[in-house]
C-alpha cells in the first residue's frame, strides 16, 4: 500500500512527494524500494503488487526500475485502506481463487529481515489452511499513543507456532493512562497493520462484514485484469466510503489471529519513531544537516537541508525541521498535532504548503 500523504512527517512528507518516495533513514534507498526488496525473499517480483494513488504511477515506476505496469494498481481517490485491500484482493482471486496475500504498508521500517521473512512464512502456513485473517502484532516498548493496540488470548486449539494467539479486542491510539495500562498488562501488542490471509478468507470476511464493499468490488469479477479494469475501478471507487481495514473487517471478525514479533519494526509515522532510529550526539540530539550547531540544547530531533547552517540554543525536547522553506518547531509530546498543523495550513495558506 503506498498511496497515502504520510501528514504525520511534515512538512517534509508532502502530498506530491510523500514519505513512502523518500530516503528518510540516510540508506540510500527510500522506504518503498526498501520494502519491494523485502517482500522478493517472499515471492517472486511477478507477484507484487503495489497499490498507490494515481498521482504517485510515475513515481513508483521511477523507484522500482523495471516494474510491470499490471503491477501498478492506480487508486483514483484515496478511500483509506478497506477499499485498497478490496481492490488487490478481488482482482488477485480472479486469477488465483486459492492465492494467499499479505498485505503490507510501504513505509515501515523492519530492521530485522531475517526474523521478519519466518514470521510471515508462519503465517502463510496457516492462512493456506484455515478460513483465518492474521496480522502481525508488535510486542510494545513504551506507551505509545500513536498505535493502535491488539488485546489477544491463548488460543483454544494448540498452534504449531507458539507466537499465534487469538485477537480478543482492537483499540484505537488510545490516551496515556490506558496505554500505560496496556504496557504493564503484558496481554496487549502493538497493531503493526501488517495483514496475512488467503484472497477466499477476506473476501468471505466482506461478504459478511462490509457487504456494500464487497457489492463494489464484486461487479468487478468480469474485468478485472482485462483493460476495462480502469474504467470500472473509476466508478467502484466514486461509490465506494472511505474506511480503514480495521474498522471495517478487524475489529468485527471473530476469526483474527495475531502473530507476536520482534522485527525490529517502526512504522516510522511520527519525527518521535524516527527519532530512536537516528544516532544521537552526546545530549541525545538526533541529527539530519551538515551545518547545525547546538547550545544548551537536549532530546531534540533536528532535521534540515545539508546547505542550511541552523543555531539552536536552549532547547529541550523539541522538532525543529526545515524543508522547502516550511520550518516546524514543534514539542515532542504533541507531534500528534501535526496533523492539526497541516489541516489549519490547508485552511489558512491554501494546498500550496501541504
Amino acid at each position: 500500500m503506498a498511496g497515502g500523504i504520510g501528514s504525520r512527517f511534515w512538512p517534509m512528507s508532502r502530498t506530491a512527494h510523500p514519505k513512502q518516495f523518500m530516503d528518510i533513514l540516510g540508506t540510500g534507498q527510500t522506504l518503498l524500494q526498501q520494502t519491494y526488496n523485502r517482500f522478493l525473499h517472499l515471492c517472486p517480483k511477478e507477484n507484487i503488487y503495489i497499490v498507490t494513488n494515481d498521482s504517485y504511477v510515475d513515481l513508483v515506476k521511477e523507484q522500482i526500475k523495471g516494474i510491470d505496469l499490471k503491477n501498478i494498481l492506480n487508486e483514483p481517490a484515496r478511500k483509506n485502506t478497506a477499499p485498497c485491500v478490496a481492490f488487490a484482493c478481488y482482482k488477485i482471486a480472479q486469477q488465483n481463487p486459492n492465492a494467499v496475500t499479505v498485505i503490507a504498508p510501504s513505509d515501515h521500517l523492519i530492521s530485522k529481515e531475517d526474523t521478519f521473512v519466518k514470521a510471515i512464512k508462519s503465517c502463510f502456513k496457516k492462512a493456506e489452511k484455515e478460513d483465518c485473517l492474521l496480522t502481525l502484532g508488535i510486542r510494545p516498548s513504551r506507551p505509545d499513543t500513536g498505535y493502535g493496540y491488539i488485546q489477544f488470548v491463548e488460543t483454544e486449539v494448540k498452534e504449531k507456532d507458539k507466537r499465534i494467539k487469538k485477537v480478543k479486542t482492537f483499540t484505537e491510539k488510545p490516551d496515556l493512562e490506558m496505554a500505560n495500562f496496556f504496557l504493564k498488562s503484558g496481554d496487549f501488542l502493538w497493531n503493526s497493520g501488517i495483514f496475512i490471509w488467503s484472497v477466499k478468507s477476506i473476501i468471505t470476511a466482506f461478504e459478511k462484514l462490509a457487504p456494500e464493499l464487497d457489492v463494489v468490488f464484486k461487479e468487478g469479477n468480469d474485468v478485472y485484469n482485462t483493460p476495462k479494469e480502469a474504467d470500472f475501478i473509476a466508478k467502484a471507487y466514486s461509490n465506494c466510503k472511505n474506511i480503514s481495514i480495521d474498522y471495517a473487517i478487524m475489529e468485527k471478525a471473530s476469526n483474527v489471529y495475531v502473530r507476536a514479533s520482534v522485527i525490529g519494526w517502526s512504522d516510522l509515522g511520527t519525527w518521535g519513531s524516527l527519532y530512536d532510529h537516528i544516532k544521537k550526539d552526546k545530549d541525545n540530539n538526533a541529527l539530519v544537516g551538515k551545518n547545525v550547531m547546538l547550545y544548551d540544547t537536549k532530546n531534540c530531533i533536528v532535521n534540515v537541508p545539508k546547505d542550511k547552517l541552523v543555531i539552536m540554543q536552549g532547547l529541550e525536547d523539541y522538532i525543529v525541521v526545515e524543508s522547502d522553506g516550511i520550518l516546524l518547531i514543534c514539542k515532542k509530546e504533541d507531534e500528534q498535532q501535526i496533523r492539526t498543523f497541516v489541516n489549519d495550513v490547508k485552511v489558512a495558506k491554501g494546498e500550496k504548503f501541504v
